[in-house]
Order: structure tokens, then C-alpha cells, then sequence
């Protein structure tokens, strides 16, 4: 019996810990042009996540990551979502001090260009992707993929690697990023695209820089898609200054450039957009225009878009 309770009180016990997070929005929206004249539309968003996460005895920490997004797997004018229904991206993450971060993603996750490889000004283009318009190339998603991070070895120095595996041959990628001055943030990434058909496979390069000063803060982005045997790589050239007018509110200006070799033409989109955050709710308000976002294949390729936003975080 004695020899029993010892065993009792030496069994170690792993404290584990799960929150929930969430958000919600409300949103509307509308095109004007030609071929995306459309009435008002109005959304409405919404995103749960579950994380956990327990320190085990040999140094390591574990955490894990599940959203559900209502309508994250509805392709466009589908009725029902697939049959991953409302679960978005989920993940199981490993970390040690000494040796590092991996992370493994079922879905959603990134590979080291695509983590980077939004565009300083926000994606633009993406509000006017319908009706034949320009869609911007990238790795992929990451499903089922690696994503390591190494510890700090030179101060604001980051690595990072990618490895998605491929039924032909698996896709790679590195990334570095430095923040050791203060205000800047510099990043740069390049990963493989390998799809298994040569004429989508290729590689991405991305790269972003940041500062800030004061209230202001300026960014410049650039993403190259190069596809083998092909004349259709993109190049996507962004920037964007935002001013904090108060601590609740800013102001944000942006541009948008893509460049498919096969075009003559080049897309082009501006903005202008504002914030105001009290405590967990953000309003929203952005006006874009759009240029050429066909490359020069139709007649009317010139487009308005402006969007109002409620969000909320919980």
C-alpha cells in the first residue's frame, strides 16, 4: 500500500487549458460598372475558434487550433458547402525553446511565400474577382503542410521553412524576416508550386516591408508567380500609408498593379478606406476604383466598388 501511494503522488499530472475566441460582422457592399453593376449586398460574417494548449515535462509545449466559419467552403453560387461544411482551418503546433516551432495544418494552413504574399494595400483585386476578372496566383493553401520557425539566433532575425508533401514531387520553401530596428519589418520568401502538372507547376517569390513612424505607418509589397512553359506569370506591385488620426481611428491610401506576361495591359486598383475601434467593435468604410482588371480583353474593364463594415471581436 505504501509503494502504491508513492507511485500515486509521483504521477505527473499534464494542466491543460482550452479558450474560445470568436467574431462577428455586418456587412454591405456594392459594384458599379458594366459587366458588375449590382444592387446592395448584405452579409453577414461570423468565426469561432477553439484553442488549447498543455506544457509536457520534456520541454515541449502542444497547442492546437479549430475555427468554424459558416460558409467558409461555399464556392461561388453554390447553395449548399462542401462536404467540409463549416470547418475552417485547423492546426496542431509543437514548441520547444531551444529548438523551435513546427506546425502542422490540416487545413489552412500557409506556405513561407503565401504566409507573406498579402498585398500591402489588402488584396484589392479580390473585391472584383467575378465575371472573368483577374485572379492572382499563389502555393496554395497549405493543406496537410509544415510550417517550422526557428529560435531567434541573430536578434530580429526570423527564419522560417515550408514543406507541403506532393502525391510527384513534394513542395518547398524558405522565408527570412528582420525587425531589429525599430518600426521596420522586413520580410522576403520563396516557395515551390508543384501541382503535379507541368504546366501549373513553378515557384513564388514575395516580399514585404514596413515602417512606421509616429502615426504613420508606410508599406510596400511585391509577389512574383513564375509557371514553367508558360507566358501568364503575374507580378503584383502594392503600397499603401495608413495615419493614425487618434488612437481609434485611421486612415488608409493604397495601390494595387498586376502584371500578367501574356497582357499588355496592366490591372490597376486604388482605395481609400477608414476605421474607428471602440474597445472589441471596428466600423469600417473603403471606396476602391479598378482599371484594366480584364488586361485589356474587353471594351468596359472600369469598376467602382465601396463597402460599409460592423465587426466585433468576443
Amino acid at each position: 500500500m505504501t509503494a502504491l501511494a508513492a507511485s500515486l503522488v509521483s504521477t505527473s499530472v499534464f494542466a491543460g487549458e482550452l479558450t474560445v475566441s470568436g467574431s462577428a460582422s455586418l456587412n454591405v457592399e456594392a459594384h458599379s460598372g458594366t459587366a458588375l453593376n449590382e444592387a446592395k449586398a448584405y452579409t453577414m460574417g461570423n468565426q469561432i475558434t477553439f484553442s488549447g494548449s498543455t506544457d509536457l515535462e520534456n520541454g515541449l509545449n502542444v497547442a492546437m487550433s479549430y475555427v468554424l466559419d459558416q460558409g467558409d467552403d461555399v464556392s461561388a453560387g453554390a447553395v449548399v458547402a462542401s462536404a467540409k461544411g463549416p470547418f475552417d482551418g485547423h492546426s496542431i503546433t509543437l514548441t520547444h525553446d531551444t529548438l523551435g516551432t513546427i506546425k502542422f495544418s490540416g487545413e489552412g494552413g500557409s506556405s513561407t511565400a503565401s504566409s507573406i504574399d498579402t498585398t500591402a494595400a489588402g488584396d484589392m483585386w479580390d473585391n472584383f474577382n467575378s465575371n472573368g476578372v483577374t485572379t492572382v496566383t499563389d502555393s496554395g493553401p497549405g493543406d496537410n503542410s509544415f510550417f517550422y520557425t526557428a529560435p531567434e539566433i541573430v536578434e530580429g532575425l526570423g527564419i522560417n521553412l515550408s514543406y507541403k508533401p506532393q502525391a510527384i514531387e513534394s513542395a518547398t520553401g524558405y522565408g527570412l524576416s528582420y525587425t531589429g530596428v525599430e518600426g521596420l519589418s522586413v520580410s522576403y520568401a520563396q516557395t515551390d508550386i508543384n501541382t503535379g502538372t507541368a504546366s501549373t507547376d513553378g515557384d513564388q517569390q514575395a516580399w514585404k516591408v514596413s515602417y512606421t513612424y509616429g502615426p504613420v505607418t508606410a508599406t510596400a509589397s511585391n509577389t512574383e508567380v513564375d509557371i514553367d512553359g508558360t507566358a501568364s506569370d503575374q507580378e503584383t506591385a502594392s503600397m499603401a500609408v495608413s495615419y493614425l488620426v487618434t488612437p481609434d481611428i485611421s486612415v488608409t491610401y493604397g495601390t494595387e498593379e498586376i502584371d500578367v506576361g501574356n497582357s499588355a495591359t496592366d490591372a490597376e486598383y486604388d482605395k481609400i478606406s477608414a476605421s474607428y475601434t471602440a474597445g472589441g467593435m471596428t466600423i469600417s468604410l473603403t471606396s476602391q476604383d479598378a482599371e484594366n482588371i480584364d488586361h485589356g480583353t474587353n471594351a468596359d474593364e472600369d469598376y467602382e466598388y465601396w463597402a460599409l463594415g460592423l465587426s466585433f471581436a468576443f
